[in-house]
């Protein structure tokens, strides 16, 4: 419990997580490096990258929990969710609200953090044991969104994923954001294999949110 706990307050002080999704495994463990280099040390490595569980499990033999939170995303069942454990994984991100998946996080006491777009399943996710709820796309429901949730329900602690980029993070966060997920506005430069723009686009989001 003491470890949720720790891990919790460390996502809400960095406030940043960096969302990875690749082509291929060789890519995501090297974003992984870029964005770590960069000073963002809590990743999301999103199940929607081949071979997935085996990318968590090189990343956390490369990294110590206390050098970098690891997390897996796009998380839809509690099958998968357990694998993700297993693997190394400190939280998991899912897009929809699962019942069964909430249920086996906190039986093992790692962060679960569901999707969420509407305030009815905001609080269903809080009152079925949510840590986080992810608001998700956040392009879709913009900031608004934010503030119009945390009026009726103020102890929701809330992760916008979807569309942030270093234009508008400062607008999420202001808007009573917990923590942002961010994927291409970080990582796009991954596609031409300029993985030292991705490290410059780390430190920029660091220099933001500070």
């Amino acid at each position: 419990m003491i470890d949720k706990l720790e891990n919790i307050n460390r996502l809400k002080e960095t406030k940043i997580v960096a969302v990875i999704r690749a082509q291929k495994p060789k890519k995501a463990l090297k974003i992984t490096e870029a964005v770590k280099k960069g000073g963002i040390d809590i990743i999301e490595i999103t199940m929607t990258v081949p071979g997935a569980i085996d990318v968590i499990k090189e990343i956390r033999t490369n990294y110590k929990k206390e050098n970098l939170l690891l997390g897996a995303g796009s998380v839809l069942d509690a099958e998968t969710a357990r694998m993700c454990m297993l693997a190394g994984a400190d939280f998991i991100v899912s897009p929809i609200l699962d019942k069964n998946m909430i249920t086996l996080c906190n039986r093992y006491q790692k962060i679960v953090v569901p999707g969420a777009m509407t305030p009815s399943e905001v609080h269903k996710s809080l009152e079925i044991g949510a840590d986080i709820v992810k608001i998700f796309p956040a392009s879709v429901v913009g900031t608004k969104m934010i503030k119009s949730i945390k009026g009726p329900i103020p102890q929701a602690d809330l992760m916008p994923t979807g569309g942030i980029n270093l234009n508008n993070i400062e607008e999420w966060i202001e808007a009573g954001s917990i923590a942002v997920g961010v994927g291409s506005g970080l990582t796009k430069p991954a596609k031409n294999g300029n993985y030292d723009e991705i490290t410059k686009r780390a430190k920029l989001f660091i220099e933001k949110i500070k």
